[in-house]
């Protein structure tokens, strides 16, 4: 079974605070709120992705490298990981 899949409670549970932190920014530029405001909850926002991006891509390194048999297979599964992370990184 996939990690995304054995994972999925969790990893929605971390979607849906970041859904409820976006929204509470948009409700925040609605209201006027002061710079300083809505820049602390973009980092709150930024946090939250930077967690749940972690999580899966422990979960990916240690159930498709890590445990991986095929080498072939876990050099792909690897440069998966390192492609996204070149993407996320810019």
């Amino acid at each position: 079974m996939s990690h995304t899949i054995r994972d999925k409670d969790k990893l929605k549970a971390r979607a849906s605070k970041i859904q409820g932190q976006v929204t509470a920014l948009k409700n925040m530029l609605d209201r006027d709120h002061e710079c300083a405001d809505i820049l602390q909850q973009i980092a709150a926002i930024r946090g939250a992705v930077n967690g749940l991006m972690r999580e899966v891509i422990k979960g990916h390194l240690t159930e498709h490298v890590v445990h991986q048999d095929d080498v072939t297979q876990r050099e792909n599964d690897l440069d998966v990981v390192l492609k996204v992370l070149t993407t996320y990184i810019k």
